[in-house]
């Protein structure tokens, strides 16, 4: 036969191309699986923040929003949730029929960052309204 070669199969350049844009197919597919897990987590605590804020509000609204401030306690843990949940109250009185603005932050570490969710609420107060001279209102100190 003579000098026509029956070439078969890829060369090794072919080979190491191939496998270069395999390595970097994956390598993107993995990064992109990490950041969709990263952001998978934070969206689950940003979640259980926003329950466990509904949960201290509620518990507010049971106890009455009078209450909860005479008892003097503002701040605490949420200590059988990971990755550790500190929520605080700031309670503002109206002036208006009673009423509360409350604002409940939760916040979080997650690897070294802060993360938080804040909350404004209004809550009626059980007091009662007694009318004073002058034509405001004031509540009524509670016994």
């Amino acid at each position: 036969m003579g000098a026509k070669e029956d070439k078969r199969g890829f060369t090794l350049v072919e080979t190491i191309a191939a496998s270069v844009i395999l390595c970097l197919a994956v390598l993107a597919l993995s990064a992109g699986s990490t950041r969709s897990l990263s952001q998978t987590r934070l969206n689950r605590q940003y979640e259980t923040a926003a329950a466990l804020a509904d949960r201290q509000l509620t518990w507010i609204d049971y106890i009455g929003v009078e209450d909860f401030i005479e008892s003097g306690q503002t701040e605490g843990e949420f200590e059988e949730y990971e990755p550790g949940y500190h929520w605080k109250v700031v309670s503002e009185y109206r002036e208006i029929d009673n009423l509360y603005l409350i604002k409940m932050t939760v916040s979080w570490f997650e690897r070294n960052r802060l993360y938080s969710i804040s909350v404004d609420t209004m809550f009626n107060g059980t007091g009662d309204i007694i009318e004073s001279g002058t034509g405001s209102s004031i509540p009524a100190e509670q016994g």
